[in-house]
């Protein structure tokens, strides 16, 4: 994996590519360690994606200005926004799954699926929202959680989607799920339905 340097260099790379994968790393941090070991592998079977580590001990301030608070962050940028954010330490295949497409298509190559755009609204002692999590880690769904007990303003605009405060909820490309209904969440997802299931 390649490292940006300093914001020059990050504003060139900018120039260069509509898309961009940013690795936010910090050697004080252990998970961070982690990380990009899966993060390297990710990037050694996806050459053909831009992706790039950031240390934010060396390169100063990029992180606040894509809303990192924590590392590992993997931000994926899409004409210089910040489209998808992955906290934590996560598998290589799972980064494979959920920056599918991001690599430029080849003459005769199908494009692969755009990933859906997952959001987990959660809150403190809910088991569903547990069960939720793992069941979409456990389909490499990619996904940003939001505890509605910390963020006031994210409880607020559920109320006023979906007429409840109950968690968990999920937003599926602006789609909303209340609770854990796994039939509509493999359906919005596209997760196959396993048969034998009530």
């Amino acid at each position: 994996m390649h490292w940006i340097s300093d914001r020059r260099h990050f504003d060139e790379l900018q120039e260069k590519h509509d898309s961009l994968v940013l690795f936010f790393y910090g050697a004080f941090s252990e998970p961070a360690r982690r990380a990009l070991l899966e993060v390297e592998k990710f990037t050694r079977d996806n050459e053909d994606v831009p992706a790039f580590g950031i240390d934010v001990q060396k390169v100063k301030g990029l992180h606040k200005e894509f809303g990192v608070e924590n590392v590992p962050t993997v931000v994926v940028l899409k004409s210089g926004r910040a489209a998808q954010s992955l906290e934590g330490v996560r598998s290589a295949r799972f980064y494979s799954i959920a920056l599918a497409g991001l690599a430029p298509s080849r003459p005769g190559e199908k494009p692969e699926r755009r990933p859906k755009r997952v959001m987990v609204y959660s809150g403190q002692g809910c088991p569903p929202c547990g069960m939720l999590k793992s069941y979409l880690r456990g389909h490499s769904i990619a996904f940003r959680e939001v505890d509605i007990s910390r963020d006031e303003r994210a409880a607020r605009m559920l109320v006023r989607r979906s007429g409840q405060m109950a968690v968990p909820q999920t937003d599926i490309d602006g789609r909303l799920v209340v609770g854990f209904d796994r039939g509509k969440l493999d359906r919005l997802l596209g997760i196959p339905s396993e048969r034998g299931e009530s």
